[in-house]
């Protein structure tokens, strides 16, 4: 167990004190490409701006919109999707409905190919997941945002309840129901599916068959 669990806040690790951090916490902004400049984990007008937390002195991605840095994600995605050359774009948050009409939840990321006349003729399906929490995680986010200049090293270890990631109900139940029950229907209609872990919660699964990329 670490000292503290806040890795990051508001984009940036809780120690670091330039002019940028200190702008992001104290506007509550999301530098991670959310779909308003602000951050909205939990709730809008007093947002949970934790994107990592510390387990065995790592850093574990808890908010699923930390993995938009940059768009690597749609990027490398896209190399799997479609042929070299394919003119792409990316949707966040598409409804995807199963044969009766119903709603099968929300695709995170669809990325659609393109030709010269901007008619659709690929697309294929990206999952992004983070990590649950257990334990309380908003007790010391708050304790440290309510006076972060002096509360860069605060020592959380005797306090109740104290947050670790949740590998197992991640992938048992929001992960793997998720690419099972969305992954069904992209098979019939022969579409690729991709999922975004982080590389610890990947290490946590059950071993998995790999093959080539091709």
């Amino acid at each position: 167990m670490t000292v503290h669990p806040l890795a990051e806040v508001f984009g940036y690790p809780i120690t670091n004190s330039t002019s940028e951090a200190k702008r992001l916490r104290r506007n509550k902004l999301c530098p991670f490409n959310n779909k308003v400049p602000s951050c909205t984990k939990d709730k809008a007008k007093n947002p949970l701006g934790v994107c990592s937390i510390f387990s065995d002195r790592k850093p574990v991605i808890t908010c699923p919109i930390r993995f938009r840095e940059r768009w690597i994600i749609v990027e490398q995605a896209a190399k799997f999707f479609f042929k070299e050359g394919t003119s792409w774009t990316s949707l966040a948050e598409i409804r995807l409905a199963d044969k009766d009409g119903k709603s099968a939840g929300n695709i995170d990321i669809v990325l659609v190919a393109y030709d010269q006349p901007g008619h659709v003729i690929d697309f294929g399906s990206l999952e992004v997941q983070a990590v649950y929490i257990s334990g309380n995680i908003r007790t010391p986010f708050e304790y440290y945002m309510h006076d972060p200049d002096r509360r860069k090293e605060f020592d959380w270890r005797r306090k109740p309840n104290y947050p670790k990631p949740d590998y197992l109900s991640s992938s048992r139940k929001r992960l793997l129901p998720q690419v099972l029950y969305k992954g069904g229907i992209l098979k019939a209609w022969h579409k690729k599916q991709a999922v975004v872990l982080q590389k610890s919660f990947f290490e946590t699964l059950p071993e998995i068959a790999r093959v080539e990329r091709e």
